[in-house]
C-alpha cells in the first residue's frame, strides 16, 4: 500500500514508461493453449526500450506533462513555449489529444488535462490498490490447494486478468496470462459482475455481444445466463464448466472494496477432472480477507 503516493507523484511519461517496460520484461512461452491461456512455463526477456522511439509520442508526452504542472488552463502560446514547439505543431497535437478526451478545451486557445485521464487513472488505481491487496493472500492459497489463483477484473463487456499465483513445480496446470482477456458471460469472475448488474443491463450485454459461445459448453441463451446469474446472487459464487475452454473448469469468488461495491474477483482454474469442491472454503475464505483489507465491512 505504500505505493499509493508514489503512483499520484510520478510524471506522467514516467508512469507510462514503467507501464510499457514491466510489460515488455514477461512473454508467455510458446506452448499456448489461447490467447488468454497458457502454460504455465514462461521466460523473461532483456527490458525493451522505454523512451518513446515515436516522436509525437515524446512531445504529447511533454504537453501532458506540462499541462499537469498547472491547476487553471493554459494558453497554447505558453505550452508551445514550455514545450520548445511551434505553436502549429503543439495545436495539431493538442487537438487530436482533445478529441480523445486527454485534453479539454475550455475556451478558445487555452487547454487543460481532460477527465479521460480521471477515469483511467481510477481505474488503475482500483487495479494497484486491488492487486496489492490480492498478491499475499492468493500466494498463501495457490500453497494451499496447488492450482494457478487469478485475480481479474471487470473491462467493459471482458475480464481482463491482473495477477496470478502458480508454480513451476506444480506440474500440468491452465495459467491465465496477465493482461489476458474473455467474455464476461463465459468466465467464473464474467458471471459474478454481470450478476451485480440489473436485468436489464444483462438483457443490453447479450444483446450487444450476442452471447457468443467458445465451447459447446458455453452458455449462449438469455435464459439459460439469467439461471445462472440468480444463483451466483444467492451464493456469491460462480462457475466455469468448460466453458471458455474445453477441459479448464474455474470457480470465483468476489471482492469488495470499503463502499461495498464489487471491484475485483478471484478464481481458481484447474483441469476439468481436478477442481475440487473442497477449495471453495479456501476459496471465499481468502476473498474475505483481501475484501476486508480493501475496508469492506459486510
Amino acid at each position: 500500500m505504500a505505493g499509493r503516493g508514489w503512483a499520484a507523484r510520478a510524471p506522467l511519461r514516467v508512469l507510462i514508461a514503467l507501464a510499457i517496460h514491466t510489460l515488455g520484461r514477461i512473454r508467455v512461452s510458446r506452448y499456448k493453449i489461447a490467447p488468454h491461456l497458457a502454460i504455465h512455463r514462461t521466460y523473461v526477456t532483456h527490458p525493451i526500450q522505454t523512451t518513446p522511439t515515436v516522436q509525437v509520442l515524446e512531445r504529447m508526452f511533454s504537453l501532458l506533462d506540462i499541462l499537469a504542472q498547472h491547476e487553471e488552463p493554459v494558453a497554447l502560446k505558453d505550452i508551445s513555449a514550455q514545450a520548445g514547439l511551434h505553436p502549429s505543431t503543439t495545436h495539431r497535437i493538442l487537438n487530436d489529444l482533445t478529441l480523445g478526451r486527454f485534453v479539454e478545451r475550455p475556451e478558445a486557445g487555452t487547454y487543460r488535462l481532460g477527465m479521460r485521464l480521471l477515469e483511467l487513472g481510477n481505474l488503475v488505481k482500483a487495479r494497484l490498490n486491488v492487486r496489492d491487496a490480492a498478491l499475499a493472500p492468493m500466494r498463501e492459497l495457490h500453497k494451499l490447494i496447488q492450482q494457478p489463483v487469478n485475480l481479474s477484473v471487470r473491462q467493459g463487456d471482458e475480464i481482463v486478468y491482473v495477477e496470478r499465483a502458480f508454480s513451476e513445480r506444480s506440474g500440468m496446470q491452465v495459467v491465465r496470462a496477465i493482461g489476458g482477456r474473455a467474455p464476461l458471460h463465459l468466465t467464473s469472475v464474467g458471471k459474478l459482475f454481470l450478476a451485480a448488474d440489473d436485468p436489464p443491463k444483462v438483457r443490453a450485454y447479450a444483446t450487444r455481444t450476442g452471447l457468443a459461445g467458445q465451447t459447446r459448453n458455453s452458455v449462449t441463451q438469455l435464459s439459460k445466463l439469467e439461471e445462472e446469474l440468480n444463483q451466483a446472487r444467492a451464493s456469491g459464487i460462480a462457475r466455469d464448466n468448460e466453458e471458455l475452454e474445453l477441459g479448464v473448469r474455474c470457480m470465483a469468488s468476489g471482492i469488495r472494496d470499503d463502499h461495498g461495491r464489487l471491484v475485483a474477483g478471484l478464481s481458481i482454474s484447474a483441469p476439468a477432472d481436478r477442481l475440487d469442491e473442497r477449495w471453495l472454503a479456501k476459496l471465499t475464505a481468502t476473498t474475505a480477507a483481501i475484501s476486508a483489507a480493501l475496508g469492506y465491512q459486510g
